[in-house]
């Protein structure tokens, strides 16, 4: 293929529908400039690195899908959803969708919204734990695991603070406060454009 003056404008949209610039370079053994200058030349537009990245990284599309609410209960749950990511929800994280609480039913309620909405495999939903040094972390994360129903893999390393007062955290919160994430920059786009502004 690296004889021939002209890449067919066929072949260049069909490669770049799952490999890179330089994969295609690669496997048609010409240089990236000459992809570069063919593809520009059949107006074929060129994704960014962070397009790149997110398609090597989802080589099956998009791992979620997004289905609106079909009836009243299933529209109460999605402004639910919506209302504890404006209101309680990490928005400065552009690559991941946050929300922590020390309420066990709020934080299955979000993982609820973001399974039944957006097709999330609830298995894919991460969390982290954070409590203070005067909690036991074992029995913290027992009552997480048992609470919201999900495996101990699915949780990151407990994350343990000194206290700065023993005991008076402990009333507010004897189970620390749990994060539940699901990283992907482009729900974490689709679910920020939905919050009022």
């Amino acid at each position: 293929m690296a004889n021939r003056k002209q890449l067919a404008e066929k072949i260049l949209r069909e490669l770049y529908v799952d490999k890179s610039m330089q994969e295609m370079a690669d496997l048609l053994h010409c240089s990236l400039h000459k992809i570069a200058y063919w593809m520009g030349k059949y107006n074929i537009p060129i994704r960014s690195r962070s397009e790149t990245m997110y398609k090597k990284h989802n080589p099956g599309g998009d791992p979620f899908v997004f289905v609106a609410p079909k009836n009243l209960e299933e529209a109460k749950l999605f402004g639910l959803g919506l209302g504890l990511y404006w209101g309680e929800g990490t928005k400065a994280n552009l690559n991941s969708i946050r929300l922590g609480n020390t309420d066990p039913k709020l934080i299955k309620k979000f993982s609820e919204f973001l399974v039944k909405f957006f097709g999330i495999d609830k298995n894919d939903l991460r969390f982290g734990l954070q409590i203070f040094s005067d909690l036991d972390a074992n029995a913290a994360l027992d009552f997480w695991l048992a609470a919201l129903k999900i495996r101990k893999a699915q949780v990151g390393k407990v994350i343990v603070t000194k206290s700065g007062s023993l005991g008076t955290y402990r009333k507010k919160s004897p189970y620390g406060v749990m994060t539940v994430m699901y990283h992907n920059v482009k729900l974490r786009k689709l679910l920020g454009a939905m919050l009022p502004m």
